[in-house]
């Protein structure tokens, strides 16, 4: 089963400056000392505004596509020889240059070299990267909103003598037994007819609805521990009744997690722990379920 919380993100490029810098390699140089292992430099160069393609410390991470280039002497045109896609700046080194070397020979025989001159050029691509943080999907807020408003609501139920309003499509989508009811074989002719719940405190209606709504069980901070306790085992029951497995799930799970503590004296390991200053605050409930066991009384 895939995790149930999702989160998004998105990145997009685009092109923030394009440059074309040109080099030229003139007369002796290109004879005395200039071969592998020998290198010349350009000067330095701006692109994209005040930052130099040059490592410097502190500056920012730049992108840039980078395409060098040899020009032709005679007609002009040049043509690329070899391109990359580069991170100046980046905390790795970079690798530089082309791997296969051309021969003079070469260069003179097609054009690129004439009258010990040398020309390079190497167009830049500034690309400006966006990280964009899409908000966090409030569809689980939404629907509480809807619940709480009864806005556009189409189900009325009656729950000894108290009067909810919910929404057929919510309710079948996460309840079979809703389902059934609302748009089985007699649903149409009870459309206009309040539903009466028997056997359930309208208490646990309501936290069931919000359950359904909102796919979590509400604080229920005001009640004791007993009144805790008897609630957990109506929602058991109501999450039975509706064929609410994933409520029954958790609701079991929750009370098997404190069973184990209680019956296995890991009271003093619980409190030890880093995660208990943070339960004490998120569901105090739970912790006075906890100590208020009979199987060993203790103070918080």
């Amino acid at each position: 089963m895939r995790p149930s919380a999702r989160t998004a993100s998105m990145c997009t490029a685009e092109e923030s400056a394009r440059i074309t810098h040109s080099f030229k390699v003139v007369g002796g140089m290109l004879h005395r000392g200039f071969g592998v292992g020998n290198s010349v430099r350009s000067a330095a160069f701006a692109a994209g505004g005040p930052r130099r393609l040059i490592s410097k410390p502190n500056v920012e991470a730049t992108t840039v596509l980078y395409d060098f280039r040899l020009v032709n002497q005679v007609s002009g045109l040049s043509s690329s020889v070899f391109t990359n896609l580069a991170v100046f700046n980046a905390p790795k080194p970079l690798s530089w240059g082309r791997r296969r070397f051309m021969k003079k020979s070469d260069l003179e025989a097609l054009g690129y070299l004439k009258d010990d001159c040398l020309e390079i050029e190497c167009d830049l691509t500034m690309i400006k990267v966006d990280e964009i943080d899409a908000p966090h999907s409030d569809m689980v807020h939404g629907l509480g909103k809807l619940l709480e408003s009864e806005e556009a609501a189409d189900a009325t139920f009656k729950v000894q003598g108290e009067v909810f309003r919910a929404h057929r499509l919510v309710l079948a989508m996460r309840s079979p037994v809703f389902r059934a009811e609302f748009y089985g074989p007699f649903g149409d002719k009870r459309k206009e007819e309040a539903v009466v719940v028997e056997d359930m405190e309208p208490p646990v209606f309501k936290a069931l609805l919000h359950f359904i709504y909102t796919d979590s069980l509400p604080t229920m901070d005001d009640l004791d521990c007993h009144e805790y306790e008897e609630m957990a085992k109506h929602l058991l029951v109501a999450a039975d009744r509706y064929g609410m497995e994933r409520m029954k799930l958790i609701s079991k799970l929750k009370d098997a997690c404190i069973r184990f503590i209680n019956f296995s004296n890991r009271k003093d390991a619980v409190a030890a722990s880093q995660g208990y200053e943070h339960l004490k605050t998120a569901c105090p409930t739970v912790v006075a379920e906890i100590w208020g066991k009979p199987a060993k009384s203790r103070k918080i």
